[in-house]
């Protein structure tokens, strides 16, 4: 029996070298032109007082640099002379390569988005509650572009494959059972996701108030689409699905304002001259620089048998301040008795009969 060898191909270098100076020169090219707008945009950003061509140089600048060569590199292709597999495999990739680039870009312009929108309510909010809700509104519609645009992505990407373009239309057959089965496994998901959404339209809470949440005190850090992160006043943080807020019940402190009301609980003697007390009250006010000018007053709410409770009443123009309004207050007024009316500390009372 004769055996039949087949010959190794040769490779024509001349037309593989002449293919990738092609391409390889559409690349450079593309980078040098995206280089060049780059700067351009950099320097009319410096010289113009607008915040929008600060916010597209700021994030569109790695864009660029991914996006214009790799399209002028699928621009180029078809000029190189590579044999037809080689050339189907490289534009294949390059095609994949280059949505990839697209939606890295639609990201960066939503970057641009949000970053150009919170600037422009908080020059026209001076309110801080204001702005604080804008930064929530379009924190939250970020969210649901990027989730989108990744989604399309990734979709446009697969559809470039042969084989998954199969799969998904045998999928489509039997879309009645799959989608009974995927709507009751994905309907927690699916909740949270949706109570994401809810959250942001509804404002219900927004970044940066202050809220009580599983006996906890702090503040909203993140809003995402499926969870929030609260900031604990000792720097720890709360994760929570964004459900949570929805189906249970929370403290906001900051929900129509953030100036708050607080409270010093004073145990005291009956013999303490409480009009001493109010006058000392409104010096410390005065001279605090965390009191808002707002409120203020001294009233007994309490009296036991052996002391009256003496309340202190406070204002403040956020949580913070009234934090420390209430511990200055309260360490002040200590030492104000202290050192006028030592007699008036709480004290137990005793009788001593001889006979």
């Amino acid at each position: 029996m004769e055996l039949i060898t087949s010959a190794p191909v040769a490779i024509d270098w001349h037309r593989a070298g002449f293919s990738a100076a092609v391409v390889g020169g559409a690349l450079i090219l593309g980078l040098i032109l995206a280089s060049v707008l780059t700067r351009l945009l950099t320097i009319w950003a410096g010289r113009t007082d607008t915040k929008v061509d600060d916010a597209i140089a700021k994030h569109m600048r790695t864009a660029l640099r991914w996006l214009l060569p790799l399209a002028f590199a699928r621009v180029a292709l078809p000029f190189a002379s590579l044999p037809v597999p080689h050339r189907d495999a490289v534009h294949h990739v390059l095609l994949v390569v280059v949505i990839v680039a697209c939606g890295y870009a639609l990201l960066k312009g939503v970057r641009v988005f949000e970053e150009v929108a919170n600037m422009r309510m908080e020059e026209r909010h001076e309110d801080d509650l204001q702005s604080r809700a804008v930064r929530t509104q379009v924190r939250g519609v970020r969210n649901v572009a990027d989730f989108v645009i990744v989604v399309l992505t990734i979709g446009f990407a697969l559809t470039t494959f042969e084989s998954v373009r199969q799969i998904g239309t045998g999928m489509l057959a039997s879309a009645g059972l799959a989608g009974v089965v995927l709507g009751f496994a994905a309907q927690k998901t699916l909740a949270t996701l949706l109570a994401g959404v809810q959250l942001t339209l509804s404002q219900r809470i927004r970044v940066d108030d202050v809220v009580i949440v599983e006996g906890e005190w702090g503040t909203i850090e993140e809003i995402r689409l499926t969870y929030v992160v609260v900031r604990i006043w000792d720097k720890r943080r709360l994760v929570l699905p964004a459900n949570y807020f929805i189906d249970k019940p929370f403290q906001n402190w900051t929900r129509s304002s953030t100036a708050l009301l607080g409270t010093v609980n004073l145990y005291l003697d009956y013999s303490v001259p409480v009009e001493a007390i109010r006058a000392e009250l409104k010096r410390i006010l005065d001279a605090s620089e965390y009191w808002d000018g707002d409120s203020w007053g001294v009233q007994v709410t309490d009296a036991t048998d052996r002391t009256m409770c003496v309340r202190p009443l406070i204002s403040a123009k956020d949580a913070g301040d009234q934090w420390n309004l209430r511990c200055e207050v309260r360490e002040k007024l200590i030492a104000y008795v202290q050192q006028n009316y030592p007699a008036a500390l709480p004290r137990l009372r005793g009788e001593v009969q001889t006979s």
